[in-house]
Order: structure tokens, then sequence, then C-alpha cells
């Protein structure tokens, strides 16, 4: 066991002795510093001592290469101060390593979403483009508050939504939600929570006047999505939502009684959505396709739609209503039900709504129709 003065001098110029595959020259020094040599040239630092048990063991400081000897022995110094106040730096490193990287923990989060939630996908989708690429490689304890914060800011300094970053703070923090469920190593403490943001103001309402809704059937009746007309046929007369309609099967659905069976809604429970004379002459007019159990298929696929977006965005700038959305298609089926004197809890049931703070957004509707009411009852007294 060759001892040494280590310096930066005699470093640089030391070898493997002649005839062995290696030498461990250790610091006469620091107890237990070392510089192993080996016969291919290669140099690392380690420091080599005893555990609580007795045991001998090593902690690799670094290559020659890597590391400048006053670094080196500087570690080795407080590596060895440890060791002499009982502490074990291979099991702290070992404990270390068994901290799981982020990208474990998300494909454990992916595999609960995908048993337990309609919107795997979109999950599956945020963690994939957005969180996986720069947390993937990180070990959780290594993740904290504050650069969790600053990678949310720099999302948004890149054009993302702020409804998107919030999207992904909310993802980023209900995977370390579920690892703390499940005693997950790094999961006791949330980086997700915490970071001030700003208040959000997604409310985005848009209803169809009579004139504009005609507009729009007109164009998708010439549509090259032979089905388009009659998706938004029924989107318009039912409130339904979109995903709802694309996936909507022929077993569900009772022409006689009109009603149309929605298993699983948005709130998770089924619901019976009432459909209109001119919902069930929609439905009536709906090819029918061998062996394919659904209301309104792609032709060529004679499966859901998994978009139809191209269609839509060609209808809507052929009307000229730049800007509506799909969606506001149930906003405007509402609307046309409050102005003729529906009450919102009626619209509310038929909307599928979980609660009565949904409906309440078309209230001023509901005071648009009021106030004629008052108005005509005003007009006859002065009559």
């Amino acid at each position: 066991m060759p001892k040494a003065h280590l310096t930066q001098a005699f470093v640089a110029s030391a070898g493997c002795e002649v005839g062995k595959k290696k030498t461990d020259w250790y610091d006469v020094t620091v107890t237990g510093f070392v510089l192993e040599c080996r016969c291919s040239g290669g140099r690392t630092y380690y420091l080599r001592y005893e555990d609580q048990g007795g045991r001998q063991k090593q902690h690799k400081i670094g290559r020659f290469e890597d590391v400048s000897f006053a670094a080196a022995k500087k570690k080795a110094q407080q590596l060895r101060s440890e060791v002499v106040m009982g502490g074990d730096p291979g099991a702290k490193k070992a404990l270390a390593r068994s901290i799981p990287l982020y990208s474990e923990l998300a494909e454990m989060h992916l595999a609960d979403a995908k048993l337990h939630l309609r919107s795997y996908s979109n999950i599956e989708m945020c963690i994939r483009r957005h969180i996986l690429p720069k947390w993937g490689k990180v070990r959780l304890t290594e993740i904290d508050t504050r650069s969790v914060a600053q990678w949310l800011s720099a999302k948004r300094d890149e054009g993302l939504a702020p409804a998107t970053v919030e999207k992904l703070r909310i993802i980023f923090g209900r995977s370390f939600e579920l690892g703390a469920r499940w005693d997950v190593p790094g999961t006791n403490k949330n980086p997700a929570r915490g970071i001030a943001r700003k208040p959000l103001n997604n409310a985005r309402e848009r209803f169809l006047s009579a004139e504009e809704a005609e507009r729009l059937r007109i164009a998708v009746a010439d549509s090259q999505n032979p089905q388009l007309r009659h998706i938004v046929g029924l989107l318009l007369l039912t409130g339904a939502r979109l995903r709802e309609l694309l996936d909507a099967r022929w077993v569900n659905v009772n022409v006689e009684g009109q009603s149309w069976l929605i298993p699983t809604s948005k709130t998770g429970k089924p619901r019976h959505v009432p459909l209109s004379t001119a919902a069930v002459a929609i439905i009536e007019e709906l090819p029918r396709f061998k062996d394919c159990p659904w209301l309104v298929p792609n032709p060529d696929t004679r499966m859901p739609f998994v978009s139809i977006k191209h269609g839509w965005q060609r209808a809507i700038k052929e009307a000229n209503l730049p800007g509506l959305r799909l969606h506001d298609l149930r906003h405007s089926a509402a609307s046309f039900m409050v102005n003729s004197g529906v009450d919102l809890f009626a619209v509310g049931k038929v909307l599928g709504h979980a609660s009565y703070q949904s409906t309440q957004r078309y209230s001023h509707l509901a005071n648009d129709t009021l106030l004629k009411a008052v108005e005509a009852g005003a007009a006859k007294q002065v009559a």
C-alpha cells in the first residue's frame, strides 16, 4: 500500500507501478484519500474508509481528467469529516441513487390515468410533449418549487396559453400527489405547490343568432364531410358535447321515446338527453352502415371521428363566422332554449350540468326573456 504526499505535481506524473495492473497511492495528509493509477493510464480519486460496522468502503470522487487536484482533496477532507462524525458517504450516495427519476414517476402516473381517467390522451400528450423533455431525467428530490416556477414561466414566454401552462402545473403536481400516496421515495414534497399564478379567466361565451345558425347549416350542408351537417345539426338541437355525440351508439338512441342515453358523461354519470322532433328527423336521415354501432361514424373507417377540425374550419369560413368553436354550439343550444322561455333548471338538466352554478352563465339571457315579458305586460296596461 504505497503512500505519498499527494500534490498537484505528484498526481500529474504518477502512474502504475511496473508489473501491476493498478497502483493505489494513499495520501499521508488526509486519511483514506487515494489516487488509483491503472496500467491503461487512467487515474481516479477515491476516499476509502470503514463504516460503523467495520466494513471497508470507498467513495468515488472523480477522474483525474474531470476534477482538479485541489477540488478532489477538498472533497476528500469533507467526506473524511463526515466519516469521523459517524456518517457514511457511500450509504448517502446509494440513497440518492434509490430516488426515482421523474420519468419513472410519470410512467406510474400514466398507468393510473389510463385506468381511471377519460382524459388520458390529453394527460399523456402534456407529459410527453412538455414535462418529460425538461424533467424526465431528473431525480425527484432534485426538483424544487423555484425551478418549477421558472420552467412554467418559460413555457408562458414560449407562447403557451395561460390555461395550458396551468394544466401543466396541475398534471405535474398530480404526479407527486400520486407518488406520495404510493410511498414513492422523493415525493414527500410537491414542488408544484405554492407557485404564484395569475387568476385565469377562461370564460368565453358565444351564442349564435338564429340567422347565424342558418348560415352555418347552409355551410355544413356543402361540406365534403357528409356527416358534418348531421353532427352540427344535432349539437345545436341537443346541446350535447362534441365527444358525446361522436361516440354515440345506435343502441342508446330511442327514436320512439325521443330520448338518447349517454352512458358516461363528463360528470362520470349517465344522463338522458331529450330529442326534439327536429333532432329525431336528423337521426332518421342518418346513413346506417352494416355491423357499425356508431351513430355518426366516419364513413371511410366506420369508426368514430378522431377530429372534424378541417371540415369545421372550412364551414365557419364559408359561413363568415370566424373563431366559432364547436363547443359554442352547446352554448347556442342553451341560449335558444332560454330565450324561448325555458327556465334555467330545465336547461341545466338538458345539458347535464352537475351543479346549478354551471347553468348560471346563461342567467343574463333569461333576464332578457323576462324583460320582454314585463315590457309586454306594461304595454298592455298603457293600452
